[in-house]
C-alpha cells in the first residue's frame, strides 16, 4: 500500500516532463494518489492533458491564479468531480523576462506586482478558496521555494523577493489553518533544468556552480523534490508544517569552499 493511498492530490505548474511539478505528479501516482491537474492557459493544455493521461487522470482544469474567477472554478471543478481534496501542490511562480536582465534595482513596478501576485499571493487565495474541500480530513499543502530567498543569487532578482515573502506566507497559512487540521510547508529546490529556469540570465553557470559546491557533487533530479513532497503529504510527516526543508544536495549548508575547490587548493589537509 503506498504512502498515499486514498489521497486526492492536485498539481500545479506542470509545463513538460522536466518540471518540478511533473517529479511530484509522479511520485504521487507511485504511491497510490489519485491526481488532477491545473493549466494556465490554452497553450499548455494539451501538454498538462497528456501528463494526467499518463498518470490516469483524466481531470485538467484551466486556472489562471491571477484571476479570482478561474480559482473559484478550480474549486467547483474539484467538488463536481471529487467532492474532497487531501492536497495541493503549488509550484507556480512568474515573473517577466525583462525583470531577471539587470538587478533588483532594476526592477519595474509593474514586474514587482506581477512576480508577488502569481507567486505569492495565489497560494493564499488557492489555500482560502479550496479549504473547504478538505473539512474533515487531514489536507497538507505544499509549495515550490529556492535558496535565492535567504541568499543574493545574482540576476535571480525580484524573484528572491517573492520567494522569500512565499517563505512568510508558509508560515503564516501554517498558523491560520493548523485549526482545522491541516499543514502546510515549502521544499527549498536546488536548481532544475526546467522550461522556467531558462529565464535567469547565467542559469547555466549558477546549475554548474551549486554542482561543484554542494557536498555530493551533482545536480538534484525532479524526482529527490518528489519523494520529498510525499514525505510532506503523508502521515510520516503529521508534526511538520510551517517548514522549508532543503532539497539541494547540502548546496544551503556550504560556506566558500566546495568540494573542487577543497582538492585544488589543499584545504583542511594535513
Amino acid at each position: 500500500m503506498g504512502l498515499l493511498e486514498g489521497k486526492k492530490a492536485l498539481i500545479t505548474g506542470i509545463a513538460n516532463e522536466k518540471s518540478i511539478a511533473y517529479g511530484i505528479a509522479e511520485s504521487f501516482h507511485r504511491e497510490g494518489a489519485e491526481l488532477a491537474f491545473t493549466y494556465a492557459n490554452d497553450k499548455l493544455k494539451k501538454r498538462v492533458e497528456e501528463v494526467a493521461k499518463e498518470f490516469g487522470s483524466k481531470l485538467t482544469v484551466k486556472c489562471d491564479v491571477s484571476l479570482d474567477e478561474d480559482i473559484t472554478n478550480l474549486r467547483k471543478f474539484l467538488k463536481e468531480n471529487w467532492g474532497e481534496l487531501d492536497i495541493i501542490v503549488h509550484s507556480i511562480a512568474y515573473a517577466p523576462k525583462e525583470e531577471f536582465k539587470g538587478g533588483v534595482i532594476d526592477t519595474s513596478r509593474d514586474g514587482f506586482k506581477v512576480a508577488m501576485d502569481i507567486s505569492v499571493y495565489s497560494l493564499i487565495a488557492m489555500t482560502r478558496e479550496l479549504l473547504p474541500l478538505m473539512e474533515g480530513r487531514k489536507g497538507s499543502i505544499v509549495t515550490l521555494s529556492y535558496y535565492g530567498a535567504e541568499k543574493v543569487v545574482p540576476h535571480y532578482n525580484v524573484m528572491g523577493i517573492a520567494k522569500a515573502a512565499l517563505e512568510s506566507t508558509v508560515r503564516y497559512l501554517a498558523y491560520d489553518i493548523a485549526k482545522y487540521g491541516h499543514r502546510i510547508n515549502a521544499i527549498s529546490a536546488g536548481p532544475v533544468k526546467t522550461l522556467a529556469a531558462y529565464s535567469i540570465t547565467g542559469f547555466h553557470l549558477l546549475m554548474e556552480h551549486t554542482t561543484k559546491v554542494n557536498p555530493f557533487g551533482k545536480p538534484i533530479t525532479i524526482e529527490d523534490v518528489g519523494d520529498t513532497a510525499v514525505y510532506l503529504c503523508s502521515d510520516w510527516s503529521r508534526g511538520v508544517t510551517g517548514e522549508v526543508i532543503h532539497v539541494d544536495n547540502g548546496y544551503h549548508i556550504m560556506g566558500v569552499f566546495g568540494r573542487e575547490e577543497e582538492i585544488k587548493e589543499g584545504v583542511f589537509k594535513k
